[in-house]
């Protein structure tokens, strides 16, 4: 057993305070004073504590990473209990009001908002990057007529590494930046390659006149056109949408992108490695659950015995709570004024109705709002996505997308960071002891 005492924020006995925490070890007797820094304790320093020089000292027990830091980080801050997101110190309120996905991206990487010949020579960096070498077209090619899209994503953006060697230079910094402006600019061209795989619809290439979600608009919709316009609205509502979804501080993908990227790999197959995690129901797919919810409610006079359910153990609420946020989701807020500008274009989606008096009721019950059950990000995104036409399949896809600005920030401050070593938690053994191998025809027959 182990008890603490801390001498962190208050004087004891007269002394002054100090920014540490005492841990007596019952076991042993002795007495352990450890430093705090920024409110949290070395995982390291522990390892001190032992009962004998045998010993290997303890360790932390934290499946999932529920209450350890694994990193500094100077990108997004998110305080859960406030309802805030900020990247850079922004608020995401003012940046999805006046900023775009490109400009948001810029801020990301570099930590200050882009002046305007900085914006241009990035947004100019961007849109005449976004062509794939026809290799790529011919290995997404390859895919089966019915690969996801998301599937599709992963694999091309694993395969990138091998028509980019230098990537593996990741100390370089100009080297960096290199596949960095590389794989903004490409992933919304590889989405819309495999969307249209996915259709049967023959590859368009990008038109480097239009903006970054015009031109994926383009890539995805356009048929036999001379000239493709895309919806103002609807593009705006995308690039509003790219700027919410940009980072998110150290979630399963990020936290994969980092590991992976520990190894010092090329970017490329680390961020495989982070859509593939963000291609999980619980994560980039969760979307597409709630739309299932939504569907499975069918009509809005069953929305209180939905809930009762729910309530009862019986069901999940989809697109309620979050890990980190216990008040609204901030994202989620502008996500829903955003679905009224993109329905008034593209028609009210039939689900809609359920949703808003599912959250209604939710906002209301004490079940809920005890339980600090609010609507997050997933639980409108989906119905905008559906409305504007994408099927759902493709839902993770548009999250990789903006989200691959984040992921490139955080592997070049994991990178840059002298903390850092390769990714390799601890285990607690719960196998055997020493066994001695038993010959085959000494080892009994089965019963």
């Amino acid at each position: 057993m182990v008890t603490q005492s801390s001498s962190t924020t208050h004087a004891t006995n007269g002394n002054p305070p100090r920014d540490t925490l005492t841990i007596t070890d019952n076991r042993t007797g002795k007495a352990y004073e450890l430093p705090i820094t920024d409110g949290t304790l070395r995982a390291m320093d522990l390892r001190q504590i032992r009962t004998d020089a045998e010993d290997f000292g303890l360790m932390t027990y934290d499946p999932a990473f529920m209450n350890t830091a694994s990193t500094r980080s100077s990108i997004t801050y998110i305080d859960g209990d406030k309802g805030i997101l900020r990247y850079r110190g922004y608020p995401i309120e003012q940046l999805a009001e006046r900023s775009n996905y490109l400009e948001t991206a810029y801020l990301i990487l570099f930590g200050e908002l882009p002046s305007e010949a900085q914006y241009k020579e990035w947004e100019y960096k961007i849109i005449h990057h976004t062509f794939l070498h026809e290799k790529i077209k011919m290995l997404m090619q390859a895919f089966r007529y019915d690969a996801r899209p998301m599937g599709m994503f992963i694999s091309t953006i694993a395969a990138l590494s091998t028509f980019y060697p230098e990537a593996l230079q990741v100390n370089d910094p100009p080297t960096r930046m290199k596949q960095i402006v590389r794989l903004i600019a490409k992933v919304p061209t590889i989405a819309a390659f495999s969307y249209r795989h996915s259709r049967g619809l023959p590859y368009v290439y990008p038109d480097n006149e239009l903006s970054y979600t015009g031109n994926l608009f383009r890539m995805l919709d356009m048929m036999t056109q001379s000239k493709y316009e895309p919806d103002p609205v609807k593009t705006r509502a995308l690039d509003i949408l790219f700027v919410l979804h940009a980072d998110h501080e150290q979630n399963c993908g990020t936290n994969a992108m980092r590991a992976i990227g520990s190894s010092r790999v090329d970017p490329y197959s680390a961020m495989a490695g982070a859509a593939a995690a963000l291609y999980g129901p619980l994560h980039g797919g969760a979307n597409e659950e709630v739309l299932k919810m939504l569907k499975l409610i069918g009509n809005v006079k069953n929305v209180p015995a939905f809930i009762e359910k729910v309530k009862k153990g019986e069901g999940r609420l989809m697109g309620f709570g979050h890990r980190v946020y216990k008040n609204y989701d901030p994202r989620a807020k502008i996500i829903k004024h955003t679905a009224d500008q993109v329905f008034h274009v593209t028609g009210v989606n039939p689900l809609l109705e359920i949703a808003l008096e599912l959250e209604r009721i939710a906002l209301q019950d004490e079940y809920f709002v005890s339980r600090k059950l609010y609507p997050n990000v997933d639980f409108y995104s989906g119905l905008i996505y559906q409305a504007m036409g994408f099927p759902v399949s493709f839902f993770p896809v548009l999250f990789a997308i903006p989200r691959t600005a984040g992921w490139l920030a955080q592997w070049v401050e994991m990178v840059e960071d002298p903390d850092q070593k390769i990714a390799r938690p601890r285990q607690i053994y719960t196998g055997y002891g020493l066994r001695n191998f038993v010959p085959m025809y000494a080892r009994g027959t089965d019963t």
